[in-house]
């Protein structure tokens, strides 16, 4: 087999359980709730015992999970055998076990295999051992929900538990408050909305019932805020830059992470004014995804001069968050690293 989406997980296992499957990503919660499904329909298909193996450090000694998956207890003749790599890096031993594995899988309707990974580079899921995985079984690539897409999940969570925010622009502006406080962290919006189960019943929702309900628990993280400033969301990006900043956020880091957008940005421009087209330009500086998509938006419409000014201000405020003084900049890291990114916003606006 191959990748199963994970909104297609639920009808997959109705059909039944294979022997195997990888879940790998980022996301805590949902990787969760998919080990927890992916047990459950095991469970109705007989598989009653459970082991669970946790990959700690390069001289892990495999031996024990390779027996688990061979014994059988006199209580039950199937069994689930977790092995999770936190790592994601399973080193030359446990790449040649889980090649084993994946072979002693085909065909095993005794023993459910589940390998729980990180989120994993493109190098790693063209290896070896990823590849026997994924061929003995099924993978489920389990990606982050992004901050566009979290009003709707949270509006498909509500209704999994009967509620339901009002219609119209009452409704709209309730999500993307809600999504406001839990972004970054899917985990708080998850208990948010079992909250609001508890404290009321089924039905419809007004905005000043989640707004007393739910609590400012979003985590904002520095990468979150570099797709924040280079869509110009001038509002988020200042909540965002708040809310690093009483997390105790390095400002060394967040200026890397800002600085780095724009030796990024102008290395690109640059390419493109050699007569590079834009698409090998961003692939050869190393620009993918979502960032993709926005210089892809910005650069055509970028001055050479707006981008020189971004990297003499980008230098400005290393100085500052080094401790260093600047003629016309604010001494304090924090509002030296606001300035920066409005200044970011503005061109990418």
């Amino acid at each position: 087999m191959a990748q199963i989406p994970l909104n297609q997980l639920a009808a997959h296992l109705r059909k039944g359980v294979q022997p195997l499957y990888v879940l790998h990503g980022d996301e805590p919660l949902l990787q969760q709730e998919a080990q927890d499904a992916i047990r459950a329909a095991a469970r109705e298909q007989g598989y009653t015992e459970r082991s669970s193996h946790t990959v700690a450090g390069a001289h892990f000694d495999w031996s024990a999970v390779l027996a688990a998956g061979g014994s059988l207890s006199l209580f039950a003749d199937k069994q689930i055998v977790e092995i999770r790599i936190p790592s994601g890096k399973p080193g030359k031993d446990g790449s040649a076990a889980l090649q084993q594995i994946a072979q002693s899988a085909r065909g095993n309707d005794s023993t459910l295999t589940i390998v729980l990974l990180p989120r994993l580079d493109k190098a790693t899921r063209t290896g070896a051992w990823f590849g026997a995985l994924e061929s003995a079984g099924a993978s489920v690539q389990i990606d982050p929900v992004e901050r566009a897409q979290l009003p709707q999940w949270i509006a498909q969570r509500l209704a999994a538990q009967g509620q339901r925010v009002v219609a119209g622009e009452e409704g709209q502006r309730t999500l993307q408050f809600f999504a406001d406080r839990v972004e970054g962290n899917l985990l708080a919006a998850h208990q948010e909305i079992q909250k609001l189960a508890l404290l009321h019943p089924e039905g419809e929702l007004t905005w000043a019932q989640v707004e007393a309900a739910v609590l400012n628990v979003a985590r904002y993280d520095v990468f979150k805020l570099s797709e924040a400033v280079l869509s110009g969301q001038v509002a988020r990006m200042q909540r965002m830059l708040d809310g690093l900043q009483a997390e105790g956020e390095a400002e060394v880091l967040v200026h890397w992470t800002l600085a780095e957008d724009i030796r990024a940005l102008k290395r690109v421009k640059d390419a493109m004014n050699a007569g590079k087209p834009l698409p090998m330009a961003l692939r050869e500086n190393r620009v993918w995804g979502a960032k993709e998509r926005l210089f892809e938006r910005i650069l055509p419409q970028a001055s050479d001069a707006a981008l020189a000014r971004l990297l003499q201000s980008a230098h400005v405020v290393d100085g500052i968050v080094k401790g260093l003084k600047a003629p016309d900049w604010p001494t304090d890291g924090w509002q030296a690293l606001q300035r920066l990114a409005l200044q970011v916003c503005k061109v990418a606006r």
